[in-house]
């Protein structure tokens, strides 16, 4: 019996979070990639700002790791028209970034000429 009261409790969780992200896809909040999920609330924001919600919401700010991440980063920034802050860093040799934790970068698609380390990136 108690398995199959846990069957139908994670049944009914699973219908719950799947209605709660088709509100937030329709609401153009959340897009997915790799079985990972962005989220946006359109809100302009300062880095550490920016840094603090995605902790509270239990993420992290995006970095990009392959060109479906990319793009989904990218969906954002078209549909918002505005920029996005990334999880990376300028590293103490100038013109070269890593992840905020240090860690070298594995995915980049830099646009030419760059990173120049001027904030347009």
């Amino acid at each position: 019996l108690a398995d199959t009261e846990n069957g139908d409790i994670i049944s009914q969780l699973e219908h719950r979070i799947s209605r709660l992200e088709g509100v937030l896809r329709l609401n153009k909040m959340i897009t997915e990639s790799g079985g990972k999920i962005f989220a946006s609330n359109g809100k302009k924001a300062d880095f550490d700002a920016t840094l603090e919600k995605c902790k509270e919401a239990g993420g992290s700010i995006a970095t990009p790791g392959n060109p479906g991440e990319n793009d989904a980063i990218l969906y954002f920034v078209k549909y918002f028209n505005t920029y996005a802050y990334l999880g990376i860093k300028q590293s103490l040799i100038p013109g070269k970034f890593q992840l905020l934790n240090g860690a070298p970068l594995s995915y980049t698609n830099w646009y030419s000429n760059e990173p120049s380390g001027k904030g347009e990136e």
